[in-house]
């Protein structure tokens, strides 16, 4: 199937399967947006090159992918009850998104929504074990706080805003900024070929760096800031409070995804592999105690590669699932 079949095939399925549920506060474990179609419209709005002087405008759509900075206002044609907007910057950037003019009746049950990440299928990211904020605390309610709280600020480099309006003529406008991020952690890549150094400074948190496509992983260094232990590398990683491990499936949700490999001691050279699965998560687990580092390059599997997995119990573990 060509690069535009695929595209158009994926927006199809995006569109039939998007974001369902009726009640007052939308049900996240409904989205059941897949990351083959949040690529299809991943892959559009990047094609997006504009001068630095030039502020975007643009509507958006019930179901969106924005990437660029700009200014975004939704106009409800008819009700639109279940619709998510993607944001997404780079791996440094975290987001703000800051209400212009909201025109919606909260008492009628509209609301608009922004969640500290992103959800898909019901599964969120970063996980609930990787973000630094507790669930309840990752959602901003226009409703409840626009007024006193009119720009909301993400811990990583995407966020997810929902709405649903139930009157024609409702609408709202937000002004999408990406900001520097020092030390990024949990971080969607946009692109299926790239290169990334992921740091913790001493701090107890873990970081997931996604892919959300089929890649092979090359670790070119790892420091732990620890002495080297080949013996607890080999029993595994398990009782380790400092280690990298390199995820498979094809949700978003880092605790459901399946373990391709870890390593808890520190080196200098490649260290390869490739996770034929929708989503590949380079994750790392910090006790607080050292500066973590890890420098990795990642690149696209091809279409033969994929077919010469098949049939490896480790490497096609996501292509039987």
């Amino acid at each position: 199937m060509s690069g535009t079949s695929r595209a158009q095939l994926c927006f199809l399925l995006l569109s039939v399967t998007a974001l369902r549920g009726h009640a007052r506060f939308l049900d996240i474990q409904d989205n059941e947006i897949s990351p083959e179609g949040l690529l299809s419209l991943l892959s559009s709005e990047l094609k997006r090159e504009l001068p630095e002087e030039f502020v975007y405008r643009r509507p958006l759509r019930c179901l969106d992918m924005v990437a660029v900075e700009g200014q975004f206002t939704f106009t409800a044609e008819r009700p639109q009850l279940n619709c998510a907007v993607f944001f997404i910057g780079e791996p440094s950037d975290i987001i703000s998104i800051e209400y212009d003019s909201v025109n919606i009746d909260c008492r009628g049950g509209d609301f608009i929504k922004v969640f500290d990440g992103w959800v898909m299928k019901g599964e969120k990211f970063p996980s609930t074990q990787d973000h630094p904020l507790p669930l309840y605390e990752r959602y901003s309610d226009y409703c409840e706080t626009g007024v006193t709280r009119p720009i909301v600020r993400s811990s990583q480099n995407v966020a997810m805003l929902f709405f649903r309006l139930h009157q024609s003529g409702s609408s709202f406008t937000v002004t999408f900024r990406k900001l520097i991020n020092p030390f990024p952690c949990n971080v969607v890549s946009q692109t299926p070929e790239g290169s990334f150094t992921m740091i913790i400074p001493q701090q107890h948190r873990n970081c997931s760096f996604s892919i959300i496509y089929p890649v092979e992983i090359q670790i070119g260094e790892l420091s732990l800031g620890q002495h080297n232990d080949l013996r607890r590398s080999i029993l595994g990683c398990a009782g380790s409070g400092d280690f990298v491990e390199l995820l498979g499936g094809n949700g978003m949700d880092t605790s459901k995804m399946y373990p391709m490999a870890d390593l808890c001691y520190s080196f200098n050279g490649p260290a390869q592999m490739k996770v034929g699965c929708d989503n590949t998560v380079v994750r790392m687990v910090s006790s607080g105690k050292f500066v973590n580092r890890v420098s990795f390059q990642y690149r696209l599997l091809g279409h033969q590669e994929l077919q010469q997995m098949k049939g490896n119990s480790v490497e096609d573990v996501c292509l039987r699932a």
